[in-house]
């Protein structure tokens, strides 16, 4: 469009979004629809009446401008108290004020967009500011803000400071839950894999070990978050600049450094580094025997913890951020190789982890780290289908339990216990308790998420299941198995369009991560787009797996109408039963039923996995195919055995 159709003026822009919409459109329409032109309404009187504009409506949200900061503020008040009113509405409300620009297209400019990212970070029943309307507001007594903190905002070059309107019947986000969303927060920090410079390559266990336990125990440090594993390790062997680095995870400060190992010494260097401008903000060098390793790491770790929080040096200097976990060196480098092969997660590597996790116990029986790591490599194995499900899970929850035995301080623990208990025993309550134990031990971690939210999920409860994910992806950003997770989370929630956005992140990450492949068909067959959904699958390399292949492209094909090929795959699997070879598929093959119409068939299989104890059964609940069948009387008698109703 020409310029001179164009108008630029300095306003006040208000977004506002009606959240779980979409979720509700799928389980009650014209419910939703009711409550959409409610919201509608409230939001046009109180816009008006505050002398605003609505720019422009979209499916659950409005784009308003106003002349006035105090006028939009205001009205943002009124909305949120209106809306608390029965039938409530939960909506997000985000104001900034700044130079647009709009045309019979459209509104455009900065702060058209930094008004929008300030409305996603909001909470329901709650209205966010930036820094710029706060100023506005300081001399007007009757509106009343408090500071959340500074954030980084998406596609915002500086971070900005949130704050909250304070008001009677609104909410105040807890600013941990807005850094989660952000990803970013002033007082974060991703450690980099430290060098190895030893002579000897083979001691890159080592350094990736120490790495490892130092950023276990930065997690610990109250207010800091500290980027998981997977992402900073993304960066291993890249000459990235701090900056860039600093920018792809969302984080202030880096920690890198480098490990010599000669003989029983060690030689370690470490340099925190501000991510905005590249300056170092604290430099040491350590030379120690190997027997102070633990030292050296707690030492580092002091070192950081006195940087964010200042005021707690007294306290500080008593607490240990690091455990001597052993006093034997080689029993440790035993469990740091086991680690090392862990973290490769490939089957040939989580065998040699075994392998050394197990000689780290019969040398030191009494090291719990080893059972925690060991119980993790029988439970992923199990989830792979490469060792019979029931088998594993009675290993795992022994090693699980001999592991809290010896050390109840470890979240890893905590998070093992609680899988076996959620997967395998359909212990509800347990697993919570396992879950937030595990919290109040490490809340700064993502292998603490992650599986929480599962568990939400299974529950039913969607929304939190998606909030939980989305924390545990803010505390690794580059990790393709949250992308994927998260996108598979925001199925579940009916959000097909945001879960082909975060696979496909994962997939530019790792893209022939065939789990994320999976779910990307899914969310095209979710949404009906059958072709594109066969094209992904067909694409993927199943020849070390044909199992998964029959049933992953059998229930596509069922879903899609295509019924003679799902029947093709569905042979496959009947026949291996049949055989009676490896782990069982009846889950696979009540999924294809179930997507065929076939349901005798599907029910009989779903009785087989109960009695089974396959764990993937309990997403039953909210797996669409097997949900649409929630008034069968068979249904909800599964439900009531799972203890899910």
């Amino acid at each position: 469009m020409d310029n001179d159709y164009q108008i630029r003026l300095l306003a006040a822009i208000m977004f506002t979004d009606m959240v779980g919409y979409t979720s509700l459109m799928q389980k009650d329409e014209k419910h939703a629809k009711e409550l959409r032109d409610r919201h509608r309404e409230v939001l046009e009187k109180q816009i008006t009446e505050h002398k605003g504009k609505v720019m422009q409506f979209y499916g659950d949200g409005t784009l308003s401008i106003f002349g006035s900061v105090i006028e939009a503020t205001k009205c943002a008040i009124m909305i949120q108290q209106e809306l608390q009113c029965d039938p409530k509405i939960p909506v997000r409300i985000g104001i900034h004020a700044g130079d647009i620009v709009y045309d019979d297209e459209g509104v455009y400019g900065d702060g058209v967009n930094i008004a929008s990212r300030i409305q996603a970070l909001s909470v329901p029943g709650g209205v966010l500011i930036s820094e710029k309307v706060n100023d506005e507001l300081r001399n007007h007594s009757e509106i009343s803000t408090i500071l959340i903190g500074e954030f980084r905002l998406k596609n915002v070059k500086k971070p900005i400071e949130i704050y909250a309107v304070n008001s009677d019947g609104l909410a105040l986000p807890d600013p941990r839950e807005l850094e989660s969303k952000a990803g970013f927060s002033s007082k974060s920090i991703a450690v980099l894999p430290f060098t190895n410079m030893s002579a000897d390559q083979d001691n890159e266990y080592f350094s990736d070990g120490i790495t490892e336990e130092i950023i276990n125990a930065l997690t610990k440090i109250e207010g800091l978050k500290v980027t998981s594993r997977t992402s900073s390790f993304a960066f291993k062997g890249k000459n990235i600049d701090i900056r860039e680095i600093g920018n792809k995870l969302n984080v202030s400060t880096v920690l890198e450094g480098s490990v010599r190992k000669f003989g029983n010494k060690v030689r370690i260097t470490a340099q925190l580094i501000n991510t905005t401008d590249g300056y170092h903000l604290w430099s040491e060098v350590y030379d120690r025997s190997l027997e102070d390793i633990f030292v050296i790491q707690d030492e580092i770790s002091k070192q950081i913890a006195g940087r964010f929080a200042p005021k707690q040096d007294k306290e500080l200097q008593q607490k240990t951020f690091v455990k001597s976990h052993t006093r034997n060196v080689d029993v440790y480098n035993l469990y740091l190789k086991g680690l090392y092969h862990f973290n490769k997660w490939s089957y040939p590597d989580f065998q040699k982890a075994i392998s050394y996790f197990e000689e780290a116990i019969n040398v030191e029986p009494t090291f719990a780290l080893p059972y925690s790591g060991l119980a993790n490599c029988y439970t992923v194995l199990s989830a792979m289908g490469r060792i019979p499900v029931h088998s594993a899970y009675i290993t795992a929850k022994e090693l699980a339990i001999k592991s809290l035995e010896l050390d109840d301080s470890l979240a890893e623990s905590h998070i093992s216990l609680a899988i076996v208990k959620l997967f395998h025993e359909w212990d509800w309550d347990g697993a919570l308790n396992s879950f937030e134990k595990a919290m109040e031990l490490n809340f700064g971690s993502s292998i603490v998420h992650h599986p929480y939210s599962i568990y939400l999920a299974v529950q039913g409860d969607i929304e939190e299941a998606v909030k939980e994910m989305e924390i545990a992806l803010s505390f690794d950003p580059l990790s393709p198995n949250l992308l994927s997770s998260l996108g598979e989370m925001y199925i579940f929630a009916g959000r097909y369009d945001d879960a082909i956005e975060q696979i496909n992140k994962a997939l530019e990450l790792e893209p022939n991560f065939i789990n994320a492949k999976i779910h990307l068909s899914y969310a095209y067959l979710s949404k009906g787009e059958h072709n594109k959904a066969i094209k992904i699958l067909d694409g993927i390399d199943f020849s070390n797996d044909k199992e998964c292949e029959a049933g992953t492209i059998g229930f596509a094909y069922a879903l899609a109408g295509a019924r003679h090929r799902a029947e093709k795959h569905l042979k496959i699997l009947l026949d291996k039963n049949d055989r009676k070879e490896g782990p069982s598929n009846s889950l696979s093959l009540a999924y294809i039923y179930a997507a065929l119409g076939n349901k005798e068939k599907m029910f009989e299989y779903l009785d087989k996995s109960y009695e089974e104890r396959i764990g993937g059964l309990i997403f039953i609940k909210i797996v669409p195919v097997f949900k649409k069948h929630s008034n069968d009387l068979r249904y909800k008698l599964l439900l009531e055995k799972l203890k899910l109703a």
